[in-house]
């Protein structure tokens, strides 16, 4: 009988002094609309690789419902468990139709053979190469904001031109809370932890009183720097709050962060994209060494649907 595969580990993203350290992702070609690229936008070539419990993940999946971009690029979830193996395709709702992967790490070896860092989601896929465009999130994000109109089946601009410095700009302090969280729950050191912990609040503290005189954090339309704040919101509370110990204050304690978020949840084709139950089991049950018992929690209860008053 085989061994039992070995639990998640942080390995090289955990530094010595115990502050982890996110791997920077390797595959960052780009599909561009005219092709210039060598990899030109059109309709059923990519294929994108995600997790409902992935908040990197989370912010691709949003953009290609906003995009209405279904027949244009297909998708496979992966199972929210991960161990050893990284992340799992194990039938059910969880297939990878495209290639048979039983897991993602096979089609990251069949683009690099050498591979040996931690597999990511999300990915986007090329059919015709038979190889990995890009698994850096945000540059997901950003291709299937603007590089697929011809091919969108819905009005959804968002990175408008107009507006790109301003959202690069944002995205920046953004990411300061995206990958915070992981920083402050995986620190193995007291003092790296608490200097996490403070960035974390001082970047939602920031964000918080921008909302106070904007509905959006660029514009007066959703844009994906909002796109990239929202899975960590929805997130928070029920995850982030008590499994990576970022228990100083919860989304719902802010006066304008907690009506954005209910506000952003309830546009259309969003509610559908948050997938709780996927959420908690992936934390929950992933990090042993955080949580070893691999009890999921019952609450917190959150009124999602209540109104937002930010009309």
């Amino acid at each position: 009988m085989s061994a039992e595969p070995a639990h998640f580990e942080l390995g090289k993203e955990l530094t010595e002094e115990g502050e982890f350290c996110r791997q920077v992702s390797l595959f960052r070609d780009r599909v561009t609309a005219d092709g210039s690229s060598g990899f030109p936008a059109a309709a059923g070539r990519y294929h994108l690789y995600a997790c409902l419990g992935c908040p990197w993940s989370h912010r691709t999946v949003i953009a290609r419902r906003l995009k209405g971009l279904e027949d244009a690029i297909s998708i496979s979830y992966a199972h929210p468990y991960r161990d050893s193996r990284g992340w799992a395709f194990p039938g059910g709702e969880f297939v990878d139709q495209v290639n048979g992967f039983e897991f993602l790490s096979e089609g990251y070896l069949a683009t690099d053979p050498t591979f040996d860092d931690r597999v990511t989601l999300p990915v986007l896929w090329d059919k015709e190469t038979g190889r990995i465009v890009n698994n850096e999130s945000g540059e997901v994000l950003r291709m299937l904001g603007t590089e697929f109109d011809a091919f969108a089946t819905r009005e959804a601009d968002l990175c408008p031109p107009a507006l790109r410095d301003e959202i690069d700009a944002v995205n920046e302090l953004v990411y300061g809370v995206n990958n915070g969280v992981y920083v402050a729950g995986f620190s193995t050191d007291q003092e790296i932890y608490e200097e996490s912990v403070a960035a974390v609040f001082d970047v939602l503290d920031q964000v918080d009183a921008r909302l106070a005189g904007s509905r959006y954090l660029v514009g007066d339309a959703p844009t994906e720097s909002d796109w990239r704040l929202f899975p960590t919101l929805v997130r928070f509370d029920s995850v982030y709050y008590s499994h990576f110990k970022c228990n100083r204050r919860r989304i719902v304690d802010y006066p304008s962060l907690w009506p954005y978020a209910r506000d952003l949840y309830q546009l259309p084709l969003i509610a559908e994209t948050v997938a709780m139950d996927q959420i908690k089991e992936h934390y929950y049950t992933t990090h042993d060494m955080l949580n070893p018992s691999r009890i999921i929690p019952a609450g917190p209860d959150l009124d999602w649907t209540a109104p937002h008053g930010r009309g």
